[in-house]
């Protein structure tokens, strides 16, 4: 055994890098911020569809109570490939939605749509060479 064989099995062996589809993508955090944002707003708004000062039950009011989570957690913490896609269908949920409700609990869904939007212009900027 020679002082070279010592220095590299001293060292720690270098870790794989994760397949591409697994990599995280990127301004992931904005997509969780929207997915947590969605979520809240999505409570909110199903209390409101069964509490007792009811709102009418229209598509926009059942788009936000069943939708918004659902497909922000698809651009969260889906595969690269899927959350490409679903992330801007995360916004045009979210849009439509506060769109129809303004005037009820929609409001509460813009800063959800604000950061879903952050959350997607990255995804679509041209992929670096490596």
């Amino acid at each position: 055994m020679t002082a070279e064989d010592t220095a590299t099995a001293s060292e720690p062996a270098s870790v794989p890098a994760a397949p591409r589809a697994y990599q995280l993508l990127p301004a992931w955090r904005w997509r969780l911020a929207a997915f947590l944002l969605a979520g809240a707003a999505q409570l909110i708004s199903i209390s409101a569809l069964t509490g007792a000062n009811r709102p009418p039950a229209s598509w926009a009011m059942l788009l936000l109570a069943i939708a918004p989570a659902l497909v922000c957690a698809l651009a969260a913490f889906g595969p690269a490939d899927l959350a490409r896609y679903a992330a801007p269908l995360s916004v045009l949920v979210l849009l439509a939605g506060v769109i129809g409700a303004v005037t009820h609990t929609g409001l509460f869904f813009v800063p959800a749509l604000a950061a879903a939007v952050a959350g997607i212009l990255p995804l679509w900027r041209r992929p670096s060479a490596d």
